[in-house]
């Protein structure tokens, strides 16, 4: 009796598969960024929550716990304000969620601030310089 070889299992077995959230948490949570966003920039009154963007929302498997990045445009200065704010208006943005969103169970929501952006813009500031030393060089010779 001879097995055949299977692409997927031979992954499986060195540990190399790929492990992707479920679909339903990443379109729930792609709702839940779309929603908010809307939220901050039509009906939240807060002055503090002014220029403020969801970037990107995880969410566990069971849709039960969302984590909400979001990025300032006066950076890290104003963090503790902002991200008081964000947790004063949690309650009204659940019940924004639960009345959009079709859910059994409205995600707790958790703010954090998203450093991601800031490191995206180091590392384009580093390639801009290493780019225009390369330019120099070239011109140089």
């Amino acid at each position: 009796m001879t097995t055949h070889w299977h692409p997927k299992q031979e992954l499986e077995s060195l540990g190399a598969e790929r492990t992707q959230p479920p679909k339903r948490a990443s379109r729930v949570a792609d709702v839940i960024k779309n929603e908010l966003s809307v939220l901050l920039v039509q009906r939240v009154r807060d002055p503090h929550l002014q220029g403020i963007t969801i970037s990107r929302v995880t969410l566990s498997d069971d849709l039960r716990h969302a984590k909400v990045y979001f990025t300032m445009f006066q950076g890290k200065a104003k963090i503790g304000q902002v991200h008081q704010s964000l947790q004063k208006a949690t309650g009204f943005m659940r019940s924004h969620l639960a009345k959009t969103l079709n859910l059994r169970f409205t995600p707790e929501l958790r703010f954090w601030y998203d450093e991601e952006f800031e490191e995206v813009e180091k590392i384009e500031k580093l390639l801009d310089e290493i780019a225009r030393e390369r330019d120099e060089q070239q011109e140089d010779s």
